[in-house]
């Protein structure tokens, strides 16, 4: 009996840090949502230490596996990786404009093949795909004409609201998760008996 109750206090503890995990995701999304600006910043200097972190291991597997075919590829491929990491870091306002330029085009290109493809083809789902277009028109627009302003913005609240429905489902999963653990637990604390309950066999019940 101590095995299962030992691992479904494992359990429990595991999906108590996952929860845990996930509320200081929420509290980092929301300082984020206020300060969108700090919040911008912060992921372009994230995604800065990425590609250097990534072109240097990249770089490593290259050096390791020379000889091969692919060897300079990935020896290029990495320096690309480290040399867009060291901009990213040295100059992340001149990335946030940049990033924020290529999502506002995205969101324009987005809302008018929605908008284009929802009327031609006209499906059953047609004034939902007409939403989405119109939408994405709109934001892609509304970003575009308050460039480069929005650069200041833009990234910091996608990147915020990333962290806080990320957090959210954490929590959903951990408190579900320690919710199902203490069900089964009080199923097998139920159904096993215990030391001092005398275990009756199909011979005992025929006496």
């Amino acid at each position: 009996m101590n095995g299962p109750t030992a691992e479904g206090r494992k359990l429990s503890r595991s999906f108590g840090w996952l929860a845990l995990l996930g509320t200081l995701l929420v509290i980092a999304g929301i300082i984020g949502l206020v300060y969108t600006g700090v919040a911008t910043l912060t992921s372009m200097l994230l995604f800065g230490w990425l590609l250097l972190v990534g072109g240097l291991v990249g770089l490593l597997h290259a050096i390791e596996s020379r000889g091969t075919s692919y060897f300079w590829l990935g020896v290029v491929v990495a320096a690309l990786n480290i040399a867009a990491g060291v901009v990213v870091i040295k100059h992340p306002e001149g990335t946030a404009e940049a990033l924020t330029m290529f999502a506002a085009l995205l969101f324009l290109t987005g809302g008018v093949f929605r908008l284009v493809g929802s009327v031609v083809v006209r499906g059953p789902q047609m004034g939902w795909t007409l939403l989405q277009g119109a939408f994405g028109l709109l934001l892609g627009l509304l970003v575009l004409f308050d460039w480069p302003h929005s650069s200041l913005y833009v990234l910091g609240c996608f990147f915020s609201l990333a962290l806080l429905f990320d957090g959210l489902g954490l929590i959903a999963i951990g408190i579900g998760g320690r919710r199902i653990v203490s069900m089964v637990s009080e199923r097998l604390d139920e159904t096993v008996p215990t030391k001092d309950e005398p275990i009756t066999t199909a011979e005992d019940e025929q006496k």
